[in-house]
């Protein structure tokens, strides 16, 4: 079987979101991709999880070509590849409609930092794209979407701020990894429920100062990072 460790740990990341509680039935899809070989295994479409097998991930070139698997990748494909063609830095990919994210998309909000759960692991407010154009709708409605994607991150690092918000539609993240892209997934989700509680609370809340912000996140994440058993640490 080709690719085949890349496989199950995309079938591992693809459970991880069910487990989380991030996806119903056959909503979302996780992804990873293979550098050193210019392939991506990705899930099936419209296969219930508790069927699903690392066979059943579908690989595919860069182009979307199929090159093992009998099922069709998601229907989510060329947004993955859009990501992966212009940020060489992600390895993997996850898509939820995970009920807070979704809504914050669905309200073309961006989710603020309001305080150092989300500071810890994005170095900035949650971006949502611009509405897509009818004609983008019409054609290539998903590879547009990876586009509008990109544009939020034309002139700043997406590892940063590892998760987008697609306006009227859902989430997007991705990281170093497949596994670490679930655990974004999972993250944005909280800090998502936390940002619209804080603002029921009090509408007028204020974001995190920025010298708050900026130590949680380079605490564990900058060239100095001290958080966590690292091997200088």
């Amino acid at each position: 079987m080709l690719l085949k460790s890349l496989r199950e740990e995309v079938l591992e990341a693809n459970l991880e979101l069910v487990r989380r509680g991030l996806v119903l039935y056959t909503f979302g899809n996780a992804s990873a991709i293979s550098r050193s070989e210019g392939l991506v295994a990705i899930k099936p479409s419209g296969v219930p999880y508790e069927q699903l097998t690392s066979q059943h991930m579908v690989v595919t070139t860069l182009d979307g070509k199929i090159v093992e698997g009998d099922l069709r990748p998601s229907s989510d494909l060329p947004t993955h590849l859009q990501l992966y063609r212009q940020f060489t830095s992600i390895g993997g990919i996850a898509h939820t409609h995970s009920e807070f994210a979704t809504s914050w998309a669905q309200a073309r909000r961006p989710i603020p930092c309001f305080g150092t759960t989300h500071a810890d692991y994005f170095y900035g407010p949650i971006p949502v794209t611009e509405d897509l154009a009818p004609e983008e709708v019409a054609s290539n409605y998903e590879e547009s979407t990876g586009a509008a994607i990109c544009r939020l991150f034309k002139n700043s690092d997406p590892m940063a701020v590892p998760a987008a918000l697609v306006a009227g539609h859902a989430p997007f993240c991705w990281g170093a990894n497949v596994a670490e892209a679930a655990h974004n997934a999972v993250i944005l989700e909280y800090v998502a429920k936390m940002s619209y509680y804080t603002l029921a609370i009090h509408s007028e809340a204020k974001s995190l100062p920025r010298e708050l912000h900026d130590k949680h996140y380079l605490r564990k994440h900058g060239d100095s990072a001290y958080y966590g058993q690292g091997p200088s640490r």
